[in-house]
């Protein structure tokens, strides 16, 4: 087995050799696009899923896709500790210019850039160390009022008509939103509303844990009613199969039933994992069929790899209490628990282990799929927990008076 021809990919946001079981989400991303780009309204789309799901991948498809059909492109990642403001700065300035650079003067894109310079004055005076500029006159009454709501309103809007006025099309992509602050989030979808309603040619994508669908719910109230919200969850045992063998067929390699069936079970069905036993498979694999022992010795140097680098650097972010936390729902088992018997576990009262709980949903390593119920955003996570530490004493209960 020639290393060098491995044709899996495991990475974060890695294109895997074969995207399978995601052809319905595909198709209506292109819907999406097409609509859009001839002035039909649509919904835009959101994706909601677990860590390793393979939502950043489905995202730099739909921006293949949008390059494909014409759209001027932004994409970004949200991070939690850089505004999204200074985060859509650069992205917008570039697709401004590249409005700006064809032979027919638009009026339009001429406002478009004035806006702009506005918001960008805007945030220098906020953020100080922002560098961005935009030449052009001011335009004043337009995304000056230091209000993010407001002026992200008039720069969508004011970008959606200069697209309009060129025969073009915008596509706006964000990855994990749910580090967005509340603000944030309710300015987007305040603009992206905005810009339906005048059915301009902009369109947006998006990707978030689960918990994403109820900020968007709080936020701004008709969010169900412009997003759609597809549920990116594991792979079928079928897709599984062919996200492993696909991939080898093409090189004369196959897994055997056995092998196949193995590596589903180890996995869950969740793409990333898919990707590192099936790695990690070929590696070990002396010549085809690739067989259930090969994967059962391949197993451990998987499991290994994941707890150095993709499970520790998540657990390196923890302090001792959260830890502590996450042990004793691990113990409680791989789906969401009642939020009471995870404190119980740890000797406190819900509303002392409420502030770890907060934490960690703000660190991304839980949700709360409904009211008192949480669970593990990043799967197996909670064999890591096991492997890794045992479970904390219970806090001794003070004796009342």
């Amino acid at each position: 087995m020639n290393r060098e021809q491995n044709p899996f990919s495991p990475g974060a946001g890695t294109q895997p050799p074969e995207l399978a079981g995601r052809q319905s989400i595909l198709e209506g991303a292109a819907l999406a696009l097409a609509r859009i780009a001839n002035g039909r309204a649509e919904k835009s789309l959101i994706l909601v899923g677990l860590r390793g799901v393979g939502k950043t991948v489905l995202l730099d498809r739909f921006r293949r896709l949008a390059g494909n059909a014409g759209y001027k492109v932004a994409m970004i990642e949200a991070t939690g500790d850089k505004p999204l403001p200074l985060l859509l700065a650069p992205q917008l300035r570039r697709i401004m210019l590249d409005l700006d650079t064809a032979d027919r003067i638009s009026t339009k894109v001429k406002r478009g850039a004035r806006v702009l310079k506005n918001f960008f004055n805007g945030l220098k005076a906020k953020y100080g160390e922002f560098s961005i500029s935009i030449e052009g006159e001011d335009e004043t009454g337009a995304a000056d009022s230091g209000d993010l709501e407001s002026d992200l309103v008039s720069v969508f809007l004011a970008m959606g008509e200069a697209a309009k006025d060129k025969g073009a099309a915008i596509a706006i992509i964000i990855d994990e939103l749910q580090y967005l602050a509340d603000q944030e989030l309710s300015a987007l979808i305040m603009a992206l509303h905005a810009v339906a309603q005048r059915q301009l040619p902009l369109v947006f994508f998006g990707a978030g844990l689960p918990q994403i669908v109820a900020s968007a719910g709080r936020s701004k109230s008709y969010a169900e009613r412009l997003f759609r919200f597809p549920a990116i969850g594991p792979l079928s045992e079928t897709d599984s199969f062919i996200a492993l063998q696909d991939p080898v067929q093409h090189l004369g390699i196959s897994f055997t039933r056995a092998a196949l069936e193995r590596i589903a079970a180890n996995t869950k069905g969740y793409p990333y994992y898919l990707q590192e036993w099936g790695y990690e498979a070929w590696n070990a694999a002396m010549k085809s069929p690739i067989d259930v022992d090969v994967v059962d010795q391949a197993s451990a140097e998987t499991v290994l790899r994941l707890d150095e680098s993709f499970f520790r650097v998540r657990f390196d972010r923890l302090t001792p209490r959260e830890r502590d936390y996450l042990r004793a729902l691990a113990e409680l088992g791989n789906e969401p628990q009642r939020s009471g018997a995870i404190a119980k576990m740890l000797g406190l009262t819900s509303e002392e282990a409420g502030p770890l709980r907060d934490g960690l949903i703000k660190k991304g390593m839980l949700y709360s799929p409904q009211h008192g119920q949480t669970g593990f955003t990043v799967p197996l996570f909670d064999e890591f927990m096991k492997r890794t530490m045992p479970m904390p004493a219970k806090k001794p209960r003070r004796a009342s008076n």
